[in-house]
């Protein structure tokens, strides 16, 4: 029998030659497995690995299509990247003269003694300088860690999977919004644990969603993002985070919070952290505040888990470089990351008034501070279909099943995200007129 993933390959290829174009709809399964000469079972395979590495999106109860922009195979804890000339998709923001900012702390590491030291190895618990530093950064007006419960990671990604690795089994099950940040779909899959989606609503995961799917099959671990979730921008109220805290409290549950865009919103939240200290770990980096390039990710463990989260970073090698360690102290210390993040809060807000004018009459979902859109497509466009469009006017966008937990059936087939951060301004306004253009035509 003809090995699964050479199919795969065979069909990658016609995606890669422009034989499949991007919205076009493979068979069903059956057809496609008859047309083959294969088992059905294979041919469910077949269709796995191809979303597995990024090439197609399964829609409940439409089928399965090509996608827009193919994520790069075997990136599991990378963003995804596009070649499209305008790039909706990655977000990473950038403030004006940020590498003229950002290389004077940089250039005592070059001295041949300092960068000695720099090049050495460091542990998953970093330096004094660093957990000192880092508690400090992350530091809210009702909460600050304690330095001796950070780790660190090699980015905010690392250190996902790292809190999941630590907490989570093989086979166990983790407790997830609806729509959630897609790499984390890959995280779980390397570590052979099942997600399991919960409703959310206008502030985000809902508790006592919690609590039903526990006592369903308990749950191993939540993760959740409360503070300018991706991709909806929706961000948890106060009472909501008690609630959130008091209910994984009562079910002995422990929370990974996800605060990568939490720097963003004015006023900055208590993290769930403040309300259950002993069962959360907070996840946080520089690749946003900063640059991606050079990055470090946070991971604040309670009392007592140092350890294992230190295991699970060495055993993954996710801890961070201690050259990248030494550059985030100075950063922070020379006052270089508040510089940064005061500007790139103005940038997003700059960016958000562009949507609000070119998107006007739209149905978008979205936070004044934030670096991301989420669009209800207007009827009878299809995010699969709408991003395919988009693509051949070199615009690379998210169809919003990227966002979705599959088991689930989330019906995100009409949604698109945009994100912001990494087209410049003018260019930006330029493609928000371009696809309110196209939303004003039929597919």
């Amino acid at each position: 029998m003809e090995d699964y993933r050479r199919i795969a390959d065979r069909i990658a290829e016609d995606i890669a030659a422009g034989r499949l174009r991007p919205g076009e709809r493979l068979p069903p399964q059956r057809v496609f497995a008859r047309r083959r000469g294969i088992a059905g079972s294979t041919a469910g395979r077949v269709y796995g690995e191809l979303v597995r590495r990024g090439l197609v999106v399964g829609e409940v109860g439409r089928g399965t299509f090509v996608r827009a922009a193919p994520l790069p195979s075997g990136r599991a804890l990378a963003e995804p990247a596009t070649t499209a000339p305008v790039n909706l998709e990655l977000n990473y923001p950038s403030a004006p003269g940020q590498s003229e900012l950002l290389a004077p702390a940089l250039a005592p590491l070059l001295r041949p003694d300092v960068l000695a030291e720099s090049l050495r190895t460091a542990p998953a618990t970093g330096t004094a300088a660093a957990r000192e530093a880092a508690a400090g950064l992350l530091a809210t007006p009702g909460w600050r860690p304690a330095p001796s419960r950070l780790t660190f990671a090699g980015n905010a990604r690392q250190a996902i999977a790292a809190a999941l690795a630590s907490l989570v089994r093989p086979g166990g099950r983790v407790g997830i919004e609806s729509l959630t940040y897609p790499l984390v779909k890959e995280i779980a899959n390397r570590l052979g644990v099942t997600l399991v989606p919960l409703p959310m609503d206008a502030e985000g995961l809902r508790p006592e969603a919690v609590t039903a799917a526990h006592r369903s099959t308990p749950l191993s671990a939540v993760y959740v993002q409360p503070t300018l979730h991706n991709p909806t921008s929706v961000t948890m109220g106060e009472a909501r985070r008690h609630q959130l805290a008091a209910i994984a409290r009562e079910l002995d549950i422990p929370l990974v919070e996800d605060r990568i865009w939490s720097f963003l919103h004015e006023g900055p939240l208590d993290p769930l952290a403040a309300y259950a200290p002993e069962r959360t770990y907070v996840v946080d980096g520089l690749s946003k505040r900063v640059a991606p390039g050079l990055t470090v990710g946070f991971l604040v463990a309670p009392e007592g888990r140092v350890e294992q989260v230190a295991a699970a970073l060495r055993s993954g090698a996710w801890t961070a470089s201690r050259f990248a360690l030494e550059a985030a102290v100075r950063w922070i210390a020379d006052g270089t990351v508040e510089h940064l993040v005061r500007a790139k809060r103005a940038d997003a807000a700059h960016r958000q008034h562009l949507v609000a004018e070119h998107l006007r009459g739209y149905t978008v979902h979205s936070d004044p501070h934030g670096y991301y859109a989420w669009w209800e497509l207007p009827y009878p466009w299809r995010a699969d279909t709408f991003a395919a469009a988009a693509a051949e006017r070199g615009m690379a966008i998210t169809p919003g099943s990227a966002f979705t937990v599959p088991v689930l059936g989330t019906r995100a087939e009409d949604c698109v995200r945009l994100g912001l951060a990494s087209t410049a301004p003018p260019e930006l306004a330029q493609a928000l007129r371009t696809l309110a253009g196209i939303a004003r035509t039929r597919p």
